[in-house]
């Protein structure tokens, strides 16, 4: 049996890079997952037009993706992107750019076929306290919770139009992206976990703000109630780093629908492997 692989919220460690690369080139899987959060993080590494993110993204991961493919030829595994909410939307068009060389598939707001399953790709989450807001939407409707700031707040890399920053939500867009297609073979690849799961527990427990505690469940509405009505064979997630830590768990269940993530806290890779056909066995090795 070869399986495949998922890893999420790499921020530009290339530590942990060089470690996924010995892992494909060793292991030979199928197909790889990328879940976003996948360069050095946020505005802060994006002073300038070429700034650090520009020279990673450029001189670093799209190289080494390439060196990759020529070692391996036949055996270069399809590579699922998506980016996450720490990712600068203006780096999009280089990864788009990478993928219509064959890099890489970017899957963002749109499907492939893996044999006999359907990859989809998300990248936006719901509002957040963080400043960049290139990947960010309103969740089911326009309600943030406290101590989060707005889409239509903070900064952004690349603009949109302010019907979207105001009204866009998670919600909508997913009824848009699985249509009326059947889930029983999709395999939904997310950046943010759904709401009030073992995925998405952040550490602010006896937090305040304006005397109003902070819920320590930080997932997306949208895309809980997507899994709970459209039942998807597998979900992927990342995001919240510390969750797998504080639940004790990294994998859980809604339904039918397998879900998993690969973010971690610690300096160690957290990498997933899955049987598309066989979820429910997937195993994670910090690396």
């Amino acid at each position: 049996m070869v399986l495949c692989f998922f890893a999420s919220d790499l921020h530009g460690r290339v530590d942990r890079y060089e470690k996924l690369f010995d892992a494909i080139l060793f292991e030979r899987p199928p197909a790889v997952f990328l879940g976003g959060d996948l360069l050095p993080s946020g505005l802060a590494a994006l002073p300038t037009k070429q700034g650090p993110i520009d020279d990673f993204l450029t001189d670093y991961l799209i190289k080494r993706f390439c060196a990759l493919r020529r070692e391996l030829s036949d055996a270069y595994p399809r590579v699922f992107v998506i980016l996450g909410n720490d990712d600068p939307r203006s780096e999009e068009a280089a990864i788009v750019d990478a993928a219509s060389k064959g890099i890489w598939e970017y899957v963002h707001e749109g499907r492939a076929e893996f044999g006999e399953f359907l990859v989809y790709g998300y990248a936006y989450v719901s509002p957040t306290p963080f400043l960049l807001k290139d990947w960010e939407r309103y969740d089911v409707s326009r309600y943030v919770d406290p101590g989060c700031v707005s889409p239509e707040q903070g900064q952004r890399t690349v603009s949109v139009n302010k019907r979207e920053e105001r009204f866009a939500t998670m919600e909508t867009d997913l009824a848009q992206l699985a249509d009326d297609s059947e889930m029983d073979r999709a395999i939904m690849l997310f950046h943010a976990p759904p709401y009030q799961t073992k995925l998405d527990r952040a550490a602010l427990d006896g937090q305040m703000v304006d005397h109003a505690p902070v819920d320590v469940h930080v997932g997306s509405i949208a895309i809980q109630r997507f899994i709970e009505s459209r039942q998807p064979l597998l979900t992927l997630h990342g995001h919240i780093h510390e969750s797998a830590r504080l639940t004790g768990a990294w994998q859980d269940r809604i339904g039918k629908t397998v879900c998993l993530s690969a973010a971690h806290d610690g300096p160690e890779l957290a990498l997933v492997r899955f049987d598309p056909s066989n979820p429910s066995k997937a195993k994670r090795e910090l690396v």
